[in-house]
């Protein structure tokens, strides 16, 4: 029997950490899909219009594709799974291959927002971390990985992280089976 994990929360509050680490323990038996894989493909718009989207809201993200893709993975099924380049918000050609694996970790802000996806977890698992952390992560992560500055990241962290958080990703708790506090130093 396969089982799926969802980790939620906050932008830098450390899902993809708790999910490599959890992942790690578990060795062969378990495989990470991420749903910042699932945003949506862009490359029909301009690229100075890609910059003003709000890929922090839901609707940024192609969530009917992961959820067919995790229950292809629940079913024994390897799955194609997108690209993304976060520096050009476009799909690349490539896919990632995920094999299934007896756990399934799914993690990524709106895991636990989205009914359809969070009815085939069978652990809800939410990391809650402070604002102040989550956005001293992101500046690191997406200086180094996405090529942002830390000037546009604190920019979006203010008029459009912080409030899709309190709006959408924060009220998703309440469906967590887990709340664990992911305030620890990452190194």
């Amino acid at each position: 029997m396969r089982i799926a994990v969802g980790i939620a929360g906050g932008s830098g509050a450390g899902k993809t950490t708790l999910a490599r680490e959890v992942a790690a323990c578990l060795g062969e038996c378990a495989t990470i899909v991420e749903q910042d894989w699932y945003y949506r493909d862009q490359s029909g718009v301009p690229l100075e219009r890609r910059a003003l989207v709000n890929y922090d809201h839901p609707g940024a993200l192609e969530t009917k594709l992961l959820v067919r893709h995790l229950r292809k993975l629940l079913a024994g099924e390897t799955v194609e799974a997108p690209v993304y380049d976060f520096e050009r918000h476009t799909r690349c050609p490539e896919t990632r291959r995920i094999a299934p694996a007896e756990v399934v970790l799914v993690e990524g802000l709106y895991v636990l927002h989205d009914a359809a996806l969070r009815a085939l977890l069978a652990v809800k698992v939410f990391v809650g971390t402070t604002p102040g952390t989550c956005l001293a992560r992101r500046i690191v992560r997406d200086m180094l990985e996405r090529g942002r500055t830390a000037e546009s990241v604190t920019s979006q962290f203010e008029t459009t992280v912080f409030p899709m958080y309190r709006r959408y990703v924060e009220p998703s708790s309440a469906d967590a089976d887990v709340i664990v506090h992911g305030d620890w130093s990452v190194t």
